[in-house]
């Protein structure tokens, strides 16, 4: 069982859950097979099937997964990077689902991470800030910023610009 947190609503259609709140909507549908999904009351059950070859490892991630879609709905999360350079000034630009990382290394082209789903992300100059309802959604972004400033060629002990979490 998993408790709904206040001001949240949860939606099942068979494997599909959708959480609703203050922050957002997430969504999601697990493809375990012989995944029982309901909500009763202020809980979301979780259960097997009769007869299905589930663990109870997979339970406890679908629980784990649907507590933070409820968290997110209701809170959401945040993430919040620092450009840092000592060699080339980087400049930073959202344009539609897309950062376009500028002068990286000194590099003429530009470099993009996508932006996953319903996920934000500020800049304000030296600062970016991470934020949406899907915790997985924002993961996703940091890691497709992270994987975009991946340094090549150089040595990372001395080249170490990029985009770094703080907190």
């Amino acid at each position: 069982m998993v408790a709904i947190p206040e001001g949240v609503s949860v939606h099942v259609s068979g494997r599909k859950i959708a959480a609703k709140g203050p922050k957002g909507t997430v969504e999601r549908e697990y493809g375990a097979k012989g995944l029982v999904l309901s909500v009763k009351g202020s809980e979301v059950l979780v259960e097997k099937m009769e007869g299905a070859a589930l663990g109870d490892d997979v339970l406890n991630a679908v629980k784990s997964g649907i507590r933070n879609m409820c968290e997110g709905a209701k809170s959401g999360y945040t993430k919040n990077l620092q450009v840092i350079y000592a060699h080339f000034p980087i400049s930073l630009e959202v344009k539609g689902s897309s950062l376009k990382i500028k002068n990286f290394l000194g590099e003429k082209q530009n470099r993009e991470a996508d932006i996953i789903g319903s996920t934000k992300v500020e800049v304000k100059g030296q600062n970016v800030t991470i934020t949406g309802p899907d915790k997985e959604a924002v993961g996703q972004t940091l890691a497709n910023i992270k994987r975009a400033t991946r340094i090549k060629n150089r040595d990372p002990r001395v080249f170490q610009d990029g985009l770094y979490a703080v907190e």
